[in-house]
């Protein structure tokens, strides 16, 4: 059983393939976390928690020293906490803190008792990852605060397949008067030293997701977003990996936190040099009033162990998702080949250049048609319409019905914009309802593009919002949904809510958010989403539960896509990231096609301007877009020459679960005078011998992944089997021999 409960010694033990997790319940009910790492089979790390003497800068607890004559190996301020509170002796981060009536917000947590069970519970309102019964075990630990009455569940549950392990908190008010929480984080680690660099994603719109390390400093470190999403600044991920940990070796603790809002990860490292890991909502813009009886359900938080590396890391949170994350009927099929009209035409465009496109489109083998912003209301800028979600009959003469029959009679399913959240001061919806977008009386409102945000927690805005997209859903055929959300939140207040739970209103928008998106992906199960926000500025784990993939950024450069590319793969599957060949002549149109074979694979440009060997090349592309689809969107990733690390070279491969058979890409970013050029493949079965089906030639796994192959180029112009040239690419794909 992967949670075993030791009543004599009062140990947990969460066992996954790889890793093991201990907690202790201590004398007094105090929960204590004695163990995160690599499997052990036995349970005898009680003495893993004495971190030396205390002194009175350190507090402990009045009754275990009565009894025990001043207890010298327990202090709360020292102590490995499994959940820390605040003000009650623990002076490091804490992970909750609750304002009780009595205006105080000191809180103290104690075991009241536990639960195991199989399988997962559903996290209400929330998304996040789920289970059968036979795929999961969750343990819930009960605690209290007995002088406030909240009490306080932990949840875990453990994919022991996986390596992973799902945690979030629950709080109820169980007294007669009012509380609020003022913060509740959905996970602590404490972990005994500091010898780990600090892993975030961090960037900004049109470079997003760049990998940073750094090694952890005493005092706080972390990242945070205070938005209204995620973020393009940093994305809800963090990991800690040890000082020599690299691609292949070494241990990686990873933490993703299945949210799209408001967030802070961060790490405490203390004076007796042990850090602290702490993730959840941002307190900064967060309280949450609890009535007698009110529940509070925190979000959740991914955590993944690997001791084979980032990639051991990263293979765990892909498979992990793509199985128990993505519920979309669209995570295992085949999806199509699209072009969107963004990057062709931006706001110009009617019916008759739309159908052009889709005629070009047809004969390059392209599978849909997505039309872009400003096909709506008056909408030929970005300066008005939000919010009026009917056809501009200027644009689109006969309607949208009749511009779907004609796409879809070349043999072209259609796609379609839309912007719910936001909403035109120049609009009719404004106009009749000014006070349904977030603002605060008497303050000015701030403008972004052009919009205003509306207020997501009003059931009235989303039923508004529902009625409006479902009718022109239910009334024509379309086939994909591209969700932008292209501002962050100011003056994030509610005409609904009383002054005593304004604080709760960021949270109350992504719960919204989450309603909404909830109901379209129910009514139109057949649809195809794609998230979007302004690029990846909300590129999360909570956005996958809805859909299964997100527009990775708005930057479709190849070369700078590359970076962009490889950080959201430290955490995200390739099937998730959105990418386009887009028009940017610097780079070669091949390159362009094997950097977005990357990802969900697209157009974003005209195909009327292509020239005639163009028109081949992307037809020869989207054949290799189908005949290495499976390899790609299920097979593990390898980031062999990451470009953060060469400044030449960026490389990757994909490798099947059978390990039958693999596909290598290679681009130079820039070139160098000696371009020697060795590159070792990863992942094969080095007792097979694999063929590389452009040469013929045969070699074992062993040699490719030790010797590895020869890409030098001839002489410094292009060769048929290496890249050379600035901005070129190259792939290689090797077969299992005989198969």
């Amino acid at each position: 059983m992967p949670i075993l409960f030791n009543e004599k010694e009062m140990l947990f033990k969460l066992d996954t393939l790889s890793s093991s997790y201990i907690i202790q319940v201590y004398d007094e009910g105090y929960l204590l976390h004695l163990y995160y790492g690599a499997k052990i089979p036995d349970m005898n790390v009680k003495g893993l928690a004495f971190k030396g003497l205390h002194t009175s800068h350190n507090p402990g607890n009045e009754i275990i020293n009565n009894r025990l004559g001043n207890d010298q190996e327990f202090s709360m301020d020292l102590a490995p906490m499994e959940y820390p509170t605040f003000g009650a002796g623990d002076f490091r981060t804490s992970a909750i803190q609750i304002k009780n009536s009595a205006g105080n917000s000191v809180t103290d947590i104690r075991y009241k008792g536990h639960r195991i069970y199989d399988g997962k519970p559903q996290l209400e309102g929330l998304p996040a990852t789920f289970a059968r019964e036979d795929e999961a075990q969750t343990l819930e630990i009960f605690a209290e605060d007995a002088v406030t009455g909240a009490a306080v569940t932990l949840i875990y549950t453990v994919f022991e397949g996986y390596g992973a392990m799902a945690r979030s908190v629950r709080v109820t008010n169980t007294s007669d008067k009012a509380m609020d929480l003022e913060k509740v984080y959905s996970c602590s680690v404490d972990f005994p030293g500091m010898d780990y660099q600090m892993v975030n994603l961090y960037g900004e719109w049109f470079e997003e997701r760049e990998e940073v390390h750094r090694n952890l400093q005493h005092g706080t470190q972390g990242i945070y977003s205070k938005r209204g999403g995620s973020s393009h600044e940093h994305n809800p991920f963090l990991a800690l990996i040890g000082l020599d940990a690299t691609e292949e070796h070494g241990e990686c603790y990873g933490f993703n936190f299945v949210y799209s809002g408001n967030f802070v990860m961060e790490v405490d490292v203390d004076c007796r040099c042990c850090s602290r890991f702490t993730g959840g909502i941002n307190p900064e813009t967060f309280n949450w009033h609890l009535e007698p009886g009110e529940t509070f359900q925190a979000p959740e938080m991914v955590m993944v162990y690997s001791n084979e590396g980032m990639t051991g890391m990263s293979h765990t949170f892909h498979r992990l998702y793509m199985k128990h994350l993505i519920r979309s009927r669209w995570r295992d099929v085949r999806r199509p080949v699209l072009i969107n009209s963004w990057e062709a035409a931006y706001f110009d465009f009617d019916d008759d250049k739309l159908v052009a496109f889709a005629e070009e489109a047809k004969d390059l083998g392209i599978d849909m048609l997505v039309m872009d912003d400003g096909w709506f209301g008056k909408r030929n800028n970005d300066d008005s319409s939000l919010g009026d979600w009917y056809v501009n009959t200027d644009k689109l003469k006969g309607g949208l019905s009749s511009l779907i029959e004609r796409v879809n009679a070349l043999g072209l399913k259609f796609g379609i914009w839309y912007e719910p959240e936001m909403v035109s001061p120049d609009s009719d919806l404004y106009r009749a309802h000014p006070d349904w977008c977030l603002h605060v009386e008497g303050r000015e409102k701030s403008i972004a593009r052009n919009q205003l945000v509306l207020d997501m927690s009003r059931q009235d805005v989303r039923d508004n919002l529902f009625e409006q997209i479902a009718s022109v859903f239910r009334n024509n055929k379309i086939d994909y949904i591209k969700w932008d959300f292209n501002r962050s939140l100011t003056e994030a207040a509610s005409m609904l809510l009383p002054a005593e739970r304004q604080g709760e209103v960021f949270h109350r928008f992504v719960l919204g958010t989450y309603e909404l998106m909830d109901r379209f992906t129910r009514e139109f199960p057949d649809v195809l989403f794609e998230n979007c926000a302004s690029g990846g500025g909300r590129f999360d784990a909570g956005m996958l539960y809805y859909s299964p993939q997100i527009w990775t950024s708005d930057d479709t450069d190849a070369i700078e896509r590359l970076s962009i590319q490889f950080g959201t793969s430290l955490v995200y599957p390739v099937s998730t990231m959105g990418a386009h060949v887009a028009d940017r002549p610097r780079t070669p149109l091949a390159t362009r096609g094997d950097v977005a074979l990357m990802g969900t694979f697209g157009y974003e440009l005209d195909p009327r301007k292509l020239s005639d060997e163009d028109k081949e090349l992307v037809k020869k592309q989207i054949e290799e877009y189908h005949r290495y689809y499976d390899l790609i969107h299920f097979g593990d990733l390898y980031r062999l020459i990451k470009p953060v690390d060469n400044a030449y070279h960026c490389a990757w491969q994909y490798v099947n679960e059978e390990k039958t058979e693999t596909l290598v890409t290679v681009v130079t970013m820039r070139q160098r005078r000696t371009p020697f050029f060795i590159l070792r493949l990863r992942g094969l079965d080095p007792t097979k011998l694999y063929k590389d089906m452009d040469t013929g030639e045969i070699y074992s796994g062993a040699l490719l992944m030790n010797a590895g192959i020869n890409l030098t180029p001839l002489h410094t112009g292009a060769t048929d089997h290496a890249p050379s040239t600035d901005g070129t690419s190259l792939k290689k794909y090797f077969k299992e021999l005989g198969n």
